[in-house]
């Protein structure tokens, strides 16, 4: 089996008056269909490794590869287009747009992909709300949620496309404790019966040890990665 991300001394430094170092010297695989948690203690880099992985920053120095493919050489037209047809993000923050309802929110990234009629942007929007148990909710905006719910809807707008790949940036840090085992449960089942490869930084160490595998960064620098069950 081919890995789905494959890493080579990822290095993120910002050119600060002193540089300072985000991301040393990483090299990793993730293979598909893999539940991986990022861990570390604050300012470890977790984010900051996210963010390379799924293409929302670029390696100082380093190589990274997506689905086979060699990042280093794709412009941002490139990059974005493979973000869109391949990745999904989930972030401690639903960012929905406020004006926009539940079903519109996750209507954006099909929108930008292209592939769908309006009529099939709809109904793929409405059947992702209710695989998360938001059939009632399709056409309430932000403020009329839930906190919980808010994040199932970003959840549901992360899987508009289909994305072989979710990237999930402490995605349950601003919830309760039964909102939060209700997103890790979404997460594991799409792992679990639909094949996704889900990546989450996380400070949850419980969590994480209810994943497959643990990566564990320290003042950047990969620490350990091990198999949690």
């Amino acid at each position: 089996m081919s890995a789905l991300i494959e890493a080579d001394g990822l290095t993120r430094i910002l050119p600060e008056t002193v540089p300072v170092t985000l991301v040393k010297d990483v090299s990793l695989s993730i293979d598909p269909g893999e539940f991986v948690a990022i861990t570390g203690p604050s300012g470890s880099g977790k984010s900051s490794l996210l963010y390379l992985l799924g293409l929302l920053d670029l390696p100082t120095s380093g190589r990274l590869s997506v689905d086979g493919r060699d990042c280093g050489d794709m412009d941002e037209a490139a990059r974005a287009r493979l973000r869109l047809d391949k990745m999904g993000f989930v972030f401690q923050f639903h960012f929905l747009l406020p004006e926009f309802s539940a079903r519109d929110n996750i209507a954006i990234p099909m929108r930008k992909l292209g592939r769908l009629s309006r009529g099939e942007i709809n109904d793929r929007a409405e059947a992702l709300l209710a695989s998360l148990g938001l059939e009632d909710h399709v056409h309430k905006k932000p403020f009329q949620l839930s906190g919980g719910q808010r994040q199932r809807v970003a959840v549901a707008r992360s899987l508009a496309n289909d994305p072989a790949l979710l990237l999930a940036d402490e995605p349950t840090g601003s919830l309760d404790s039964k909102s939060s085992e209700q997103v890790f449960s979404i997460l594991r089942a799409l792992v679990r019966e639909q094949g996704k490869t889900v990546l989450v930084v996380t400070h949850d160490m419980e969590m994480a040890g209810r994943m497959d595998r643990r990566i564990h960064l320290v003042d950047g620098m990969l620490a350990d990665a091990e198999a949690t069950v």
